[in-house]
């Protein structure tokens, strides 16, 4: 009802409170009442159904408070103690069906303006006054706010790496913010509820709880906090769930890979068990186990002696045994030949049917008969095996006539008139001939039987190696039938290859010392051994032995900030370096020393030895050894092996090993089958005497280490020798057959050589283990007429049953000609140390760049094993894992293999795959700008490279590969 329909029947009137609000009195006048006191009709108080609610400004938009009563009859709000003016409320009536009632609805709006002008001890509030006949109540307050979220969380997740089955907790607050933020998990993008996975828990503060890791936990996970302004997201955290390699269970022994004899067997186990992942760390310890074996060898069967004959039996006959046991076949041999019983006539055919004696005159005839049959069967037996001696005399001197080895040279026949051209001199090198005849390494020519010649009177002039056993047969010498003036020595063909090798090779060892072994020193053992130092601080450098092929390379960081090191490189030869190793064992290349002893360093130093093997695991054994205090030899690991404690990488022709303890190390090589092959150098050097008309040629084989060849040359600066031919290789195989070196197509008109010395032959024992001296032979030429300025000839040097090289001989005789020849491309190269940056190839910068992008784990893979993988050093793992900087150690690895070339282009286009890789995999997040600043380090690289090959300065060998 209206105050003027009440005051019809009650009088009722309008008061002003305040001069704000108008009250409408019933019943009279009740003087000033205040609206907490009004008096109302019959009913009751008035009864809030909503209240007003907190609520919060967003930006600038006003937010509205709403109240509604039953019954009212009026409704106003009040804010922070003050009444708000009618004019701001709206208002309006409407009936509830349900109750009948009459429900009053109040609302303001409250702008943001409003808020932030208010300053008090508290929020923003307001509440609701209603009034009824029977008094008033009032609502609850509500608080108004104003909403914010701050951009920056208070903390992000961090990226994790666990184990399998551990647990996995990620820590969020997120900014702050009114009202208070909440929190959501993602995984790649995705919603993570624990609602669906019991594994997980995101009630604990906000925080994620993985329970127990799974491999399908690994991802990138974002905080996501959202309220009623605005949606954060928080840096991006990886979660790498690893999984530490394990090893299978070893595989049976294999069988002894020898047939007969010493062999190997081998067992392996494989880290699959389970295999790394997610860079979970390789399994230490050995992959493949190997044990020496003899296996049985084959023992045919030999007849034992005849037994008596038997008594003359009833048909004149009379019988004799004998039985294969001395020895009897074992082990698969052969069962003896021949037959086991002999039968024969006791009465030398007198006997008869009747078994009468015969008359004496019968018996006489019969002995003169039997007589002449035996005189005609000798003759012919006798003419018929001198037939066979002649057929054999000329098979033999048709087979072997080819090896050009008789006394008397070929070119003998045809009366002195041998025809043969001059060939102009070598550009660039006048003394050094053919330069442009590339070494022939395919030549594969098999002879079967050594022939060889050599004059005793050689031995005092050309210094041959003591214990040589020269083989000499003359085919000239057969036909005049004085071949006992000459040996012959046939060399059985070789058995399977631990029998005949222990055999011929092994125990000529032993006689020899067993395990006498030196390195490849030059002739004298009394040489002072080659040594390199330098000084090295924090900046690292390098150590090299010039034209050696041995180096060492000190990275970067490896000393300590505000401390150097003296360090050194020796190279052992002479007595000094005698050591007693296996009997079957050779050095593969020189024993290298570095130090000081008490080096102290951070990480591993890289050092560089050549060899001379032709790496196969099939065929050798080959072991990385280090000489204890005791002077003994004790194995650090074998090369095929994987190993945490050391690295060995063998390239063609360098071995190169990351190595944290100084001291004695060499390489050795044990040859498995008859297929192993040491590779030696082949020389020839000539020197014309002074005031004579002879010249000497000086065949050298020795090991094809640079090291090996520098002994050579320096004995020949001695001499005054000239290089005749660039070296050549020549394949040597472990098949106990002898070496053969032989002078062919010398001008007969123009030069004379001295008989039975065209051809001289080394044991298999004295190339095979010809790092204990350098072999070398010589030859003596005299010419016919001092007008004579020119020599031209061939030699060749080939290993029985094996491979043969051609070194071609075409030089000036004239004594007035005595100019050495460079055997070196720098022979005053004197650069043995390098500090800083300069001794690098890959400039610092960009070093630490790579480290830095590799050496963090990645969920995608792109950590230093996909880096180690594209640079092929991607073996035995392990090693790498247990470093504190697993790239920087592949990078050093990777300077020292790079040492002799210095383009970068490799390791840039290493670098250019991976990031071309990734950027096609990752999408455009963070990732992406990894894959940038890849393409830009392999972008400096290449240009580094190509100042880098202008102005580097070179000083290793030609001849160093």
């Amino acid at each position: 009802v209206t105050c003027r329909e009440l005051s019809l029947n009650t009088g009722a009137r309008w008061r002003q409170y305040k001069g704000c609000f108008w009250f409408c009195v019933i019943g009279g006048a009740t003087g000033d009442a205040q609206p907490d006191a009004v008096p109302s009709v019959q009913g009751t108080l008035p009864h809030f159904i909503q209240e007003p609610e907190d609520a919060y400004i967003v930006k600038s938009n006003p937010i509205k408070l709403r109240c509604r009563a039953v019954p009212a009859l009026q409704i106003f709000f009040k804010c922070n103690g003050e009444w708000v003016h009618q004019n701001e409320h709206f208002s309006h009536e409407y009936k509830d069906l349900n109750t009948g009632l009459k429900v009053r609805e109040v609302m303001i709006n409250v702008s943001r303006q409003q808020v932030e002008d208010f300053h008090g001890p508290e929020d923003y509030w307001c509440l609701c006054v209603a009034w009824s006949h029977l008094g008033t109540s009032k609502s609850r307050k509500a608080t108004v706010r104003i909403a914010y979220l701050r951009k920056n969380f208070e903390q992000d997740p961090q990226g994790k790496e666990v184990p399998i089955n551990g647990m996995i907790v990620l820590h969020c607050r997120p900014p702050e913010g009114v009202p208070a933020a909440e929190v959501e998990w993602l995984k790649n993008e995705e919603l993570v509820s624990s609602l669906t996975d019991d594994n997980i828990d995101t009630r604990a503060d906000h925080n994620l709880i993985i329970n127990e890791a799974r491999l399908s936990d690994s991802g990138n996970y974002t905080c996501l906090a959202s309220n009623v302004v605005a949606k954060r997201r928080s840096a991006t955290a990886t979660v790498i769930v690893f999984v530490n390699g394990g090893w299978s269970l070893w595989t049976e022994w294999s069988a002894c890979n020898a047939p007969c004899g010493r062999g190997v067997q081998k067992r392996s186990r494989t880290c699959t068990n389970p295999a790394p992942l997610n860079g979970g760390a390789f399994c230490e310890g050995m992959s493949v186990q190997k044990i020496t074996c003899n296996a049985p060898c084959p023992i045919d069967g030999g007849w034992n002696e005849w037994s008596q004959w038997t008594v003359c039996s009833s048909q004149c006959e009379r019988q004799r045994t004998r039985e294969c046991n001395s020895p009897v076949p074992r082990h698969r041999g052969k069962m003896c030949e021949g037959n086991s019983e002999a039968t024969e006539n006791c009465t030398d055919g007198l006997c008869t049917q009747s078994k009468a004696f015969l008359s004496t005159h019968e018996i006489v005839q019969n002995i003169l008969s039997s007589n002449d049959v035996a005189l005609y069967s000798g003759l012919g037996a006798g003419i018929i095996t001198v037939a066979i001696l002649v057929v054999a005399v000329m098979l033999y001197r048709k087979n072997h006539s080819e090896y050009g080895v008789d006394v008397i040279d070929s070119s003998a026949l045809t009366g002195g008139f041998q025809s043969f051209n001059f060939k102009n001199t070598r550009q660039g090198n006048p003394l050094l001939l053919n330069s442009s005849m590339q070494p022939d390494l395919t030549v594969g020519r098999t002879y079967s039987t050594p022939l060889c010649f050599q004059d005793s009177t050689d031995k005092e002039l050309f210094d041959p190696l003591p214990d040589i056993k020269v083989k000499v047969q003359s085919s000239f010498m057969v036909s005049l039938g004085v071949a006992e003036r000459a040996e012959f020595h046939a060399k059985a063909p070789a058995e399977t290859f631990p029998r005949d090798l222990s055999r011929d090779y092994c125990s000529t060892m032993d006689r020899r010392k067993k395990g006498l072994l030196t390195l490849n020193g030059p002739f004298s053992s009394c040489k002072e051994p080659l040594r390199t130092t330098g000084v090295f601080g924090h900046h690292g450098g390098r150590l090299v032995v010039p034209n050696t092929g041995v180096s060492l390379l000190v990275p970067h960081g490896s000393v300590a900030e505000n401390m150097s090191w003296e360090m050194y490189m020796v190279i052992n030869q002479g007595e000094a370096s005698v050591q007693t190793l296996d009997s079957c064992e050779i050095l593969l290349g020189p024993e290298v020393t570095y130090g000081p002893p008490g080096l102290d360093l951070f990480c591993p130093v890289a050092m560089t030895i050549a060899h001379c093997a032709e790496v196969d695991a099939e065929n050798w054994n080959i072991q990385l050894k280090r000489r204890t205090q005791d002077s003994k030899w004790e194995e650090v690991m074998s090369v095929e092996e994987e190993s945490t404690s050391c690295y060995c990488l063998m390239d063609s022709t360098s071995c190169h090993l990351l190595l944290d303890q100084p001291g004695s190390y060499a390489l050795v090589g044990e040859p498995l089958t008859q297929a192993a092959i040491k590779r030696l150098k082949l020389a020839v050097f000539g020197t014309m005497e002074v005031g004579s008309m002879s010249y000497t040629l000086r065949v050298y084989c020795v090991d094809d280490t640079p090291h090996a060849f520098q002994g050579v040359v320096a004995a020949e600066k001695t001499r005054g020798g000239q290089l005749l031919e660039e070296p050549k290789m020549l394949p040597f195989r472990a098949n106990t057959f002898s070496l053969q070196v032989s002078i062919q197509d010398v001008p007969q008109f123009l030069w004379s050589i001295k008989p039975f010395t065209t051809c001289q032959e080394f044991s298999f024992p004295q190339v095979w283990c010809s790092n204990q001296q350098p072999l070398h032979c010589a030859f003596s030429l005299e010419r016919y007429s001092p007008a004579t300025a020119q020599l031209s000839c061939k030699i060749s040097v080939r290993q029985v049953k094996g491979h043969e090289q051609i070194l071609q001989v075409y030089t000036a005789v004239a004594e007035t000609e005595k100019e050495s020849v460079p055997f070196f491309m720098q022979t005053d190269c004197t650069i043995t140390s390098q500090t800083g940056p300069k001794a690098f190839k890959i400039p610092l910068s960009i070093r630490q760049r790579i480290c830095a992008t590799f050496d963090t784990a990645n969920a995608k893979g792109k950590d230093w094993q996909l880096l180690a993988q594209k640079l092929h050093l991607d073996r035995n793992l392990g090693y790498f894992a247990k470093q504190r900087s697993p790239s920087a150690v592949i990078l050093s690895l990777w300077e020292a293999r790079h040492q002799d070339t210095s383009d970068l282009d490799s390791l840039a286009s290493a670098l250019e795959e991976i990031g071309k890789i990734h950027s096609k995999s990752s999408p455009k997040d963070q990732d992406e700008c990894e894959s940038d600043s890849i393409h830009i380090q392999a972008s400096s690289l290449y240009g580094t490279g190509r100042l880098t090959s202008q102005n580097t300065e070179d000083c290793a060998s030609e001849y160093t590969g």
